[in-house]
């Protein structure tokens, strides 16, 4: 696989992945998710230092499965959720899309900068959330999923709820 390929792939299913979740296509958006899938959001140690291991140090997220994934959205479906209702608008961006050049036939790493704008239609208020965003890509059956997603949110002193569709 060339690095142009391993790019035009990593952009595609970035792009498709926020498009989704600001269209709250949650369908689209899981099948885009390995079943092992890992969507992980650390917690900030200290200025300079972001926790590393999620089963021993405490995660703003940590989604340890595509089934833990489903289980997020149906809440959100559901109407259940005092926090998500109601929803927000949201406007994801990425750029500085770059990809690992170690990235293989049968994996793809990137790296990109990620923004959302949050529009709380209930409050009326909007924040913005940005982060370095880490992905693991991996093909089955020839569609590529997302295997690991971890944000590095950089902006961690959170006014509002934050969920997955968040970021």
């Amino acid at each position: 696989m060339t690095d142009q390929d391993a790019l035009r792939i990593a952009t595609d299913v970035l792009y498709r992945e926020a498009l989704y979740l600001d269209e709250r296509r949650w369908d689209d958006w899981l099948d885009l998710y390995h079943a092992d899938a890992e969507f992980w959001v650390p917690m900030w140690k200290s200025e300079h230092e972001f926790t590393d291991n999620p089963s021993r140090e405490v995660s703003l997220i940590y989604i340890a499965s595509r089934d833990r994934l489903e289980e997020r959205v149906k809440r959100v479906r559901s109407n259940r959720s005092a926090a998500s209702m109601p929803l927000p608008r949201t406007a994801h961006t990425l750029s500085n899309i770059v990809c690992d050049p170690e990235s293989k036939a049968d994996r793809i790493g990137v790296r990109a900068i990620a923004t959302t704008q949050v529009f709380d239609v209930k409050r009326r208020e909007t924040s913005t959330f940005y982060s370095r965003a880490e992905y693991h890509l991996v093909p089955i059956e020839s569609v590529w999923r997302i295997r690991k997603k971890k944000l590095v949110l950089l902006n961690d002193y959170i006014q509002t709820a934050v969920d997955f569709y968040c970021l």
